[in-house]
């Protein structure tokens, strides 16, 4: 969790559901840790009382003023001018040459271990999404909407059988 150059992303569950998909409810053999320990639930952070707690927060985070704010800097990074070239470097934003779309022809390269070799590094570390925008994206203008809070079919349904 200290790795700086660990740049995965977040999928939607962990903004957009109850949690659930942190917990091992069918009681996987998911092996065990190098002391021997047992692995089962995903380990929460301190700041989350429970898997629902942790999306709710993360939905909140998200959505706050400061990502709002911010978000343009993210687009800039991901799919913007410094995703490539000079702004690529001067913003710290430079990842292994095969990760970027177009980087090599697979179909190019004759000898089967070097192309299993580079598949592998693709699988492995992921692809740079492609570039869609070649200067700074514009700031989030206007007002911002106050966030609704995300609630499921079964907390709808709970609610009605109480009224």
């Amino acid at each position: 969790l200290t790795n700086s150059a660990d740049v995965k992303e977040l999928i939607p569950e962990f903004f957009q559901s109850q949690g659930d998909f942190l917990l091992n409810r069918l009681d996987l053999d998911l092996g065990v840790r190098h002391d021997g320990e047992r692995l089962h639930d995903v380990q929460l952070p301190p700041w989350a009382s429970s898997p629902k707690d942790f999306t709710r927060k993360n939905r909140q985070a998200l959505e706050s003023k400061y990502v709002s704010e911010h978000l343009h800097h993210w687009i800039d990074l991901i799919f913007g001018f410094k995703q490539q070239g000079e702004n690529a470097k001067m913003s710290f934003n430079v990842f292994h040459p095969l990760s970027y779309e177009g980087a090599i022809n697979l179909d190019d390269i004759r000898v089967e271990s070097e192309r299993i070799a580079c598949l592998e590094q693709i699988s492995e570390f992921g692809q740079i999404p492609k570039q869609l925008f070649a200067s700074p994206h514009p700031k989030r203008r206007g007002p911002m909407l106050r966030s609704i809070p995300w609630r499921s079919d079964s907390d709808q349904e709970s609610e009605n059988s109480r009224t």
